[in-house]
Formats: C-alpha cells, structure tokens, sequence
C-alpha cells in the first residue's frame, strides 16, 4: 500500500474511531490524522502480531478492521493522557 493510501486509510479510521468512541475527545483533524495513522500501524502490528493478518490492501475489510480498532486503542490511550494533564 503506498503513502497516500495510508495516509487516507489513518484518516477515516481515525474519523471512525472517534465517532466510535463516547464523550467529547479533544484535537481536530490534524490529531485524528495523526492518531489515525498510529493507530492503523498499531492495529496492523497487533493483528499481524495475533492473527496474522496485517495491512496489505487498502480495499481489504481486515484491512479497515485492524485500522479501526487501532486506532480506538490510540485514541483511547490519548484521551487518557490529555484528561490527566488537563486535571494537574
């Protein structure tokens, strides 16, 4: 998969994620790009890691899957993080 495709994968996983995900989360698209990348190479690593299925093709469902779900555990871990340094 080239760089573009995975840059628009990151970003509509990321956009699903958080939709996905209850409440308010903090950051605007730039985040959910970000956090949408890191979560799709983290879902791929994961589900590569687990079930050996990765991030191969852009029109693949376990493709969607892997990213998605990455990118909840990253915007998860996130929103913890701001929450916590918002409280201090």
């Amino acid at each position: 998969m080239g760089i573009i495709a995975f840059l628009i994968l990151g970003l509509i996983a990321g956009a699903i994620a958080k939709a996905l995900l209850p409440g308010r989360q903090g950051g605007g698209w730039i985040i959910t790009l970000v956090l949408g990348v890191v979560g799709a190479l983290l879902g791929g690593f994961i589900g590569n890691a687990i079930f050996g299925i990765g991030l191969e093709e852009f029109f693949s469902i376990q493709t969607w899957i892997v990213a998605i779900l990455g990118s909840v555990i990253v915007l998860l871990v996130y929103g913890m993080i701001t929450k916590r340094g918002a409280r201090a």
